[in-house]
């Protein structure tokens, strides 16, 4: 009886809530902005985005919006409220993760040049730079790699290879 009981108060038990969402498939859950991804790769497909806003023909301070660069926030409510665009992509100057593309946003403001072609070629240049700097750390980890390697590898030889023969040719020529 005490059994019956006590399986009747599991099964009617509420669950707690870390085990109802263990259940639930990850599939149909909203994306966790947990963590903002900063990395040169997420960089240049927010230039690529912009670029594209810009060439379907949003404003500035709008594209910037859609993009969602978080340095850029208060360079496009600047040009919302309708800023010199000199004075508003000043602030985004001193910092060096959006310096380029101020210094290209100040250019085209002037000259009057189209900023997606600028912010396109940005993003290019950006992949770029993180491809080369990840062929380099590579090569420099073969490098690291090698260095144990011979260490390892390199007393062994001569204890198993060449000084076996020295001995020999020692004893050969002391007789």
């Amino acid at each position: 009886m005490t059994l019956l009981l006590l399986a009747l108060a599991i099964l009617v038990a509420p669950l707690p809530r870390k085990a109802i969402d263990r259940l639930r498939p990850a599939t149909h859950d909203p994306p966790r902005h947990d963590t903002e991804p900063d990395g040169p790769f997420e960089r240049a497909a927010a230039l690529d985005l912009m670029a594209a806003c810009l060439k379907a023909g949003l404003p500035v301070p709008t594209a910037i919006r859609a993009v969602g660069i978080r340095e850029l926030g208060q360079v496009a409510e600047l040009l919302a409220l309708g800023a010199d665009p000199v004075a508003a992509w000043e602030s985004a100057l001193r910092q060096p993760a959006t310096a380029a593309l101020a210094r290209a946003a100040r250019r085209t403001a002037r000259s009057g040049a189209a900023l997606a072609r600028q912010a396109a070629e940005l993003a290019e240049r950006t992949r770029a730079e993180a491809a080369d700097q990840a062929e380099a750390k590579a090569q420099r980890a073969a490098v690291a790699v090698a260095a144990p390697l011979a260490l390892c590898f390199l007393p062994a030889f001569l204890c198993l290879g060449v000084v076996p023969v020295v001995l020999g040719l020692v004893g050969q020529f002391l007789r």
